[in-house]
C-alpha cells in the first residue's frame, strides 16, 4: 500500500477560461516545426569580416535589404532546414524569402531543400518574421496537404 495520497489532477490555467481551445494535431498534417534567433549585430560583423559569406547566405534580392532584415531572412533559411528535419545538402540559396501584395513573407525553395519539402509531402510553409532590439527570429511551420 502507497504512503503517499493519491492527487487528484489539477485544472489547467484555461479550465475555466472558456473560449475554443487549440490543441496540436496528431494526424501527420504537420512534418515540422522551426525556430531560429539570429544577432543582427554579430551577423552584421561577420559580414563585415568576411564579404563572400553576403552571397553565400543570401540571395541576389535579400542582399540590399536592411541589416534587421537580412539577419530575419537568415534566421528563416535556419528554421526551413529545421522544420524540415536539416536536408543534408541544404544551400542556403535554395531558400529566399519573398513577400505578397501586402507585405506577408513566404517562402520560395528550390534544388534540394525544395526536394527534400516534396519528398515528406509538404504543401504548406507558414513562415513568421521579426525583430526587435538586436534579435531576429522566424518560425516556420512545414504542413502536409489534404489527403
Amino acid at each position: 500500500m502507497s504512503t503517499f495520497p493519491t492527487a487528484t489532477p489539477a485544472p489547467g490555467p484555461d479550465h475555466d477560461f472558456g473560449g475554443r481551445a487549440f490543441p496540436p494535431r496528431d494526424d501527420g498534417t504537420v512534418v515540422g516545426v522551426g525556430i531560429d534567433v539570429v544577432g543582427i549585430a554579430r551577423l552584421t560583423e561577420m559580414l563585415e569580416r568576411t564579404p563572400a559569406l553576403l552571397e553565400r547566405l543570401l540571395t541576389p534580392s535579400e542582399r540590399a535589404l536592411s541589416a534587421a532584415s537580412r539577419a530575419a531572412r537568415v534566421a528563416a533559411k535556419e528554421a526551413v532546414g529545421k522544420a524540415l528535419g536539416a536536408p543534408g545538402d541544404f544551400s542556403w540559396q535554395d531558400v529566399t524569402v519573398e513577400r505578397t501584395g501586402v507585405r506577408r513573407p513566404y517562402l520560395r525553395l528550390r534544388g534540394a531543400t525544395l526536394r527534400a519539402a516534396e519528398q515528406q509531402g509538404v504543401a504548406h510553409l507558414h513562415l513568421s518574421l521579426s525583430h526587435d532590439g538586436d534579435i531576429a527570429t522566424a518560425i516556420v511551420v512545414a504542413e502536409r496537404g489534404r489527403p
